[in-house]
This record gives C-alpha cells, sequence and structure tokens, in this order.
C-alpha cells in the first residue's frame, strides 16, 4: 500500500498544470457569472406588459395561416443538399489550396475526384429542378 504523500509528490511533479488551466477557469467563471448579471438585470429590470398581440403565434413576421405540420417541398431538401455540397467544397478547398506544393500530384488527382464527385451531386440537384421555383 503507497502513502498518501507519494499522491502528493506526484502532484508536486507537475505544478504547471493548474497553471495551464487557472486562466481559462477564471475566464469561463467570469463569462458566466457576467451573463448570469445581465439576465437577472434584465428579468428585474424590464417590463412586464403582456398584451394579446405580443402572445400571440406568428411565423416569419405575420399572422400562422396553417398548421405547423404541415410537410415541406421536397426541393426545400434538395437546396438544403445543395448548401451541404458547396459547404463542404468550401471546407475542403482551403486546406487543400495551402497544401497543395507539400501533397503534390496525389493531392491534386484526390481533390479532383473529389470535386467530380460534387459535380455529380450538382447535376443531379439540377436534373431533379431543385433551382427551379415555381
Amino acid at each position: 500500500m503507497r502513502p498518501v504523500c507519494g499522491t502528493l509528490s506526484r502532484l508536486r511533479e507537475r505544478p504547471d498544470l493548474l497553471d495551464n488551466y487557472l486562466p481559462t477557469l477564471v475566464f469561463l467563471a467570469v463569462a458566466g457569472g457576467f451573463g448570469l448579471v445581465l439576465l437577472a438585470a434584465g428579468w428585474l429590470l424590464g417590463p412586464r406588459r403582456p398584451d394579446g398581440e405580443k402572445v400571440s403565434p406568428y411565423e416569419c413576421g405575420f399572422e400562422a395561416f396553417a398548421d405547423s405540420r404541415t410537410k415541406f417541398d421536397v426541393r426545400y431538401y434538395l437546396v438544403a443538399i445543395l448548401f451541404i455540397i458547396f459547404d463542404l467544397e468550401i471546407a475542403f478547398l482551403f486546406p487543400w489550396a495551402v497544401s497543395l506544393d507539400a501533397i503534390g500530384g496525389f493531392g491534386l488527382a484526390s481533390m479532383g475526384v473529389f470535386l467530380a464527385v460534387l459535380v455529380v451531386g450538382f447535376v443531379y440537384e439540377w436534373k431533379k429542378g431543385a433551382l427551379e421555383w415555381d
């Protein structure tokens, strides 16, 4: 059985461990406290005069005219997929462009395959009519 002082001596060997995390913990505590103070101030000092118009449900600035459980047109989802396609493309193109000289021809070929797959997805959505709105 090891004595407790052995554990304390191991902690003394790494005194910089707390020093590394202490500024982050202080920052989180101050930011959380500041957020709570602002929320409490808004709750205490804010006016409480609800009327029928303020508490009524609305959609995009006007009165709700249909059930919120209605189905969306499939073109909405196709546009969302199109956004993801181009978002992924940009997320991979920047690091690739920065390191192109280091990765050489293999990197160029692999990015060509990646872009070809994205173009196939774009053409698929174009043929499905996702870019045409009535």
